[in-house]
């Protein structure tokens, strides 16, 4: 694992103590100035870009913006979101059952999918519950 600074290890704190939600670089420069840091948007940004490109979070392009969520998986790569399309809220998924599709189609169709920028689209449990 590469060397990670004190400002990546900030960002990647306040990423892991939102585990259940996105939050936009805007929203985690503002919770690291109230707990005392002092760092701009543009670095979160660029600490987002690392955490990403080693795995540590998802980065989510929605049209409202982009969005960051922690991935616990790091490095495995075999993790995906999937975003409720009624409540707007985007889930992690560890799973290892799409890998057979993933394969598939590599070797039928030449296309290799990047499981770690795959988001699925549908309606979660909890708004289909609350359309019953």
């Amino acid at each position: 694992m590469s060397y990670i600074t004190k400002q990546q290890r900030s960002v990647l704190a306040r990423m892991e103590a939102h585990r259940e939600d996105c939050v936009s670089a805007q929203e985690l420069a503002e919770e690291l100035r109230a707990e005392g840091e002092q760092i701009g948007v543009a670095t979160v940004y660029r600490q987002l870009d690392k955490l990403e490109r080693r795995g540590s979070v998802h980065k989510a392009l929605t049209e409202d913006g982009a969005f960051y969520q922690f991935c616990p998986g790091g490095e495995r790569g075999d993790c995906f979101l999937l975003k409720c399309e009624r409540c707007g809220r985007i889930a992690h998924v560890d799973c290892e059952r799409f890998a057979p599709l993933y394969r598939h189609l590599e070797e039928e169709h030449g296309f290799q999918v990047d499981p770690r920028r795959t988001m699925l689209f549908g309606v979660c449990a909890a708004c289909r519950e609350a359309e019953k």
